[in-house]
């Protein structure tokens, strides 16, 4: 957000302008972002991704292995693309699971009705994904969202979202064991396995 400062230096917010997701594929259509820029539109703002660390990015290939491809055919597995929601975001979480689609979301973006699950991985956007990412995946109805906070080894489980308080009402966190998805529980995720534990 745009701020200024008053005279005794706290900011104070300023007008500014939100994008919607037509004016945001306007301006990639244009060439001003690029399509493989770390860029994601979240409540009409342009928000910078952090860069994927060699763990982020094995965690990833992980979640294709343990939860791609045991719902292959029942599920489609989503990496880091993004999946419209509402006007104005498109987030592009780590790992989702879609349901299926005749051409497989080549003719449009998957969005939240589509979504099983969202899966974010945190190293250091863990505040950011449960603060700004969990109330946006509550309010569009995403019924599962997990969180895998990478310095503490743990699944952060969110489910039963509330659309109007932006939370979920179930959420727990599994340090040890197993989780698994509630569209699909005959596909269990150990921990160990997962997290190197």
């Amino acid at each position: 957000m745009s701020a200024v400062l008053k005279e005794d230096n706290s900011p104070v917010m300023a007008p500014h302008w939100k994008l919607s997701t037509s004016e945001y594929h306007r301006m990639i259509a244009a060439g001003i972002l690029q399509e493989d820029d770390r860029i994601e539109l979240i409540e009409g703002e342009l928000i910078d991704m952090a860069p994927i660390g060699y763990q982020h990015a094995g965690l990833t290939n992980s979640l294709i292995e343990i939860l791609g491809y045991p719902t292959r055919g029942r599920a489609i597995a989503c990496v880091q693309n993004p999946i419209g929601i509402g006007s104005k975001s498109e987030p592009q979480p780590d790992f989702a699971l879609l349901k299926p689609h005749p051409d497989g979301y080549k003719s449009r973006l998957p969005r939240a009705e589509d979504t099983l699950l969202i899966v974010e991985i945190a190293d250091a956007s863990l505040r950011y994904d449960r603060e700004v990412k969990g109330p946006l995946y509550a309010r569009a109805g995403i019924p599962e969202y997990w969180i895998v906070n990478i310095s503490e080894r743990t699944i952060e489980v969110h489910r039963l979202p509330d659309r109007q308080s932006g939370r979920y009402s179930d959420i727990h966190i599994a340090s040890a064991g197993s989780v698994t998805p509630g569209a699909f529980p005959d596909v269990v995720i150990n921990l160990s396995e997962l997290l190197g534990q």
